[in-house]
């Protein structure tokens, strides 16, 4: 597989979701939390998703309670916390697991094609981000910290 349209998820309602309907999209891909440090980056993902949503630009949040048990709740808190605490309008999917032999085939080839500090292949913690191109290619991994409103330019650059 050499693409993220090759795959499948569940939405935050449980419906699958073909990512081949992202095609001709910049796709910024986070797997999230929300009793996290970097809960807040919710409000930024938000903004940028707003800059540029009318420009074939996408935010996928995929909540994940493998770092510090930091998303305990379900897919029904999860949307409710989102929506009520940050006012999301892209799309939360379904909780999954970003790491081990339970991971998500998504998350096993971003891990593939964009590795992280020191060329680990793991992700470490919440709010990792991978940054897609139109044709469903990883461009870049970014790290945790890296503020989602720094990541402008480069989404610029893809659309």
């Amino acid at each position: 597989m050499t693409n993220i349209h090759q795959f499948k998820v569940k939405n935050g309602q449980g419906k699958e979701v073909d990512l081949a309907s992202y095609r001709g999209k910049v796709v910024l891909i986070v797997n999230t939390a929300s009793q996290c440090g970097f809960t807040p980056q919710y409000q930024q993902l938000e903004e940028l998703y707003q800059q540029y949503k009318d420009r074939d630009f996408v935010v996928l949040a995929f909540p994940c309670n493998q770092f510090g048990g930091q998303e305990p709740g379900d897919n029904q808190d999860i949307q409710q916390f989102c929506q009520l605490n940050y006012g999301l309008s892209f799309e939360v999917m379904a909780k999954l697991n970003v790491n081990g032999v339970k991971a998500a085939p998504l998350f096993e080839h971003l891990k593939d094609s964009a590795r992280g500090l020191l060329k680990t292949r793991a992700i470490k913690w919440n709010f990792t981000k991978f940054l897609i191109n139109k044709q469903g290619e990883v461009v870049k991994r970014y790290a945790p910290r890296t503020k989602p409103g720094s990541i402008a330019q480069a989404i610029e650059e893809l659309l």
